[in-house]
């Protein structure tokens, strides 16, 4: 019997690969660089199910583009970029990869946190430069971490965890829901406390978005909030970029309405907004939260567990749309 074919829209790890081919042909794009639009719908044409990645919209013109889908996998956990909506409607199901990057994004987020609160970065590039004269007392001087309050905006699994790793630092810990819902586990170990927004802003050091993006999220750090913060903050970035907009940061930033940044994400990924690479105070990474060879291994996996159980007409294990397995006993059938 014909294997279904499977098409992967950027190289991954060989694991999840090699899994695939266990039960589907397939063909992954040969090339380091994303498919434009054209290439991505005439690739997927004569697939049964496609792993992509969050840069590539998944709509309606792209099911119409392969009629014979029978599952799609998101190599991310976010999932902004599918319109899980149009998916069920056709009865197409989905999935991403939550829970396997946790830790590796947590931890990048601190590495944010400390690089702009100690200056990594620019020191770094006076040192490589010979430029470096000798030490000074008031030379690249920064923020300490221990007893700051930090501030948690979404505290979801990466949100819990990058609070967790708090607790070597002594810090007190705000959060906010979107549901307004205590997160026990914070509250617990840390006597986290649940604040509205503006509150975490006016106390916060530093503050962390783990938030995903919807409407309700999109432009959520603006000039208004931004002026709302401590001038001695700091704001971390390794959820999605458009919940700041971007050109009032870089106004914040120049004017010293807040200390610094750290992002890992940019609101038109993969530019940045004019001016914010010539900032001291912002660190910029290439949105590598989640690459650490443990993290992106176990991305590849679950996206090839989901995808071949798609293709067996069975439920993935992190289904987007279950409903579409709970009214036919786990089956699309």
């Amino acid at each position: 019997m014909e294997k279904p074919k499977v098409y992967v829209t950027r190289m991954i790890p060989k694991a999840g690969i090699e899994l695939l081919r266990t039960v589907a042909d397939v063909e992954v794009n040969p090339d380091d660089r994303p498919l434009s639009r054209a290439e991505l719908l005439n690739a997927v044409s004569e697939c049964h199910g496609v792993i992509g990645l969050l840069t590539e919209k998944i709509d309606a013109e792209f099911f119409d583009a392969a009629p014979r889908l029978k599952g799609y996998a998101n190599y991310a956990v976010g999932y902004d970029n599918i319109d899980v909506a149009e998916a069920t409607r056709r009865g197409i199901p989905v999935s991403n990869t939550p829970g396997v990057l946790t830790d590796a994004t947590a931890e990048c987020a601190w590495a944010l946190l400390f690089a702009a609160a100690r200056r990594v970065v620019e020191s770094d590039r006076v040192m490589r430069s010979g430029s470096w004269s000798g030490w000074g007392p008031l030379q690249f001087i920064g923020a300490g971490v221990r007893g700051k309050t930090l501030g948690i905006v979404g505290a979801g699994r990466i949100g819990t965890a990058m609070a967790l790793m708090s607790r070597g630092f002594d810090m007190p810990v705000l959060y906010t829901s979107s549901s307004n819902r205590k997160n026990t586990v914070l509250e617990d170990r840390l006597g986290a406390r649940l604040v509205p927004f503006d509150t975490l802003l006016a106390e916060s050091d530093f503050i962390s978005i783990h938030t995903p993006l919807t409407p309700a999220t999109r432009h959520l750090f603006d000039a208004k909030a931004f002026s709302r913060m401590k001038r001695s903050a700091y704001l971390v970035n390794t959820a999605r970029g458009p919940v700041i907009k971007e050109d009032d940061l870089v106004a914040a930033l120049r004017a010293g309405e807040i200390a610094g940044a750290g992002l890992d994400v940019y609101e038109a990924e993969p530019a940045m907004a004019d001016g914010l690479a010539g900032l001291d105070n912002a660190v910029v990474l290439p949105h590598v939260g989640s690459a650490t060879i443990e993290s992106r291994t176990d991305m590849a996996t679950l996206a090839a567990r989901n995808l071949a159980a798609m293709l067996a007409g069975q439920r993935p294990e992190t289904c987007l749309n279950p409903q579409l397995f709970d009214r036919n006993n786990g089956t699309t059938a």
